[in-house]
């Protein structure tokens, strides 16, 4: 038991980063959210720990210490702006801009979101393809109205 306690910070850092770097890419709103990533990172090393002292192999206290770690992250608005960016809009803006881009246009799309209930499965659905042409929609239109700025 005391050697699992020796390896709490450390496990804890750990949850922190890998929260860290899953929000930096695709929760870039939540990213500088440090009471929710610590919050986060401590519930997860707390899980961690105690399906550990139930007797679950490390790769099972990962798996179960990741649900907590990134429950509701399963969908992510802002990727799926990236993607319709760097899929409808990159012939006219450079590499390096797009992604600078979608970080300011997902804002404007926001109220095509809330049309639709997300969650993991909804990217499978036919539902998906609807949300994606009125992205791809509203991003024009914001385009054509305010240039590329």
């Amino acid at each position: 038991m005391k050697r699992f306690m020796d390896m709490l910070p450390k496990k804890l850092s750990y949850f922190s980063l890998r929260l860290q770097e899953l929000l930096n890419t695709s929760f870039p709103e939540k990213a500088w959210d440090t009471k929710f990533i610590e919050d986060r990172s401590q519930r997860a090393a707390h899980i961690y720990e105690e399906a550990f002292k139930a007797g679950n192999s490390i790769a099972q206290c990962d798996e179960i210490a990741n649900y907590t770690l990134f429950e509701g992250l399963d969908f992510s608005k802002f990727d799926t702006v990236f993607k319709v960016v760097i899929n409808e809009f990159d012939s006219i803006m450079g590499d390096e801009e797009l992604r600078s881009f979608a970080l300011k246009i997902r804002t404007i799309c926001e109220s095509v979101f809330q049309r639709y209930k997300l969650s993991q499965e909804f990217v499978d659905s036919t539902d998906y393809e609807l949300l994606y042409t009125e992205l791809t929609g509203t991003i024009a239109i914001w385009i054509e109205e305010n240039g590329l700025q």
